[in-house]
């Protein structure tokens, strides 16, 4: 089972397995707090994409098509895939405030979609 997550909200026994999946660590929130088995930086989108999108819900239609781009080919997607075929539960834990306009959106379904191959 993938599921996500907010680093705001508290950890529970019921996650499982937790991957912070963001570039940037988010402010107020200690390491210690976020309970977290692993951080893949490099599965979050690129700077200059991050940058770019800015979290403009107009942007998200092009943002999602570069950033599935950005995914295609990725070491971190493999990696992320082996952790979700090692684990019975994967919580991939996101800073976004915005729940529906973030890539954790993005990633979520196009991790089921290659699982599902």
């Amino acid at each position: 089972m993938l599921k996500t997550k907010r680093v705001y909200e508290d950890p529970s026994e019921d996650d499982g397995y937790r991957v912070f999946t963001e570039r940037l660590w988010p402010r107020g929130v200690s390491k210690e707090r976020a309970a977290l088995d692993q951080w893949i930086k490099s599965i979050a989108p690129s700077h200059d994409l991050r940058k770019w999108f800015d979290h403009d819900p107009d942007k998200w239609g092009e943002f999602k098509e570069r950033y599935r781009r950005e995914l295609f080919g990725s070491d971190a997607v493999n990696e992320m895939v082996e952790i979700i075929r090692a684990n019975d539960t994967v919580t991939m834990v996101y800073a976004s405030k915005d729940e529906e306009h973030n890539s954790m959106v993005l990633l979520k379904e196009f991790l089921e979609d290659l699982i599902e191959e």
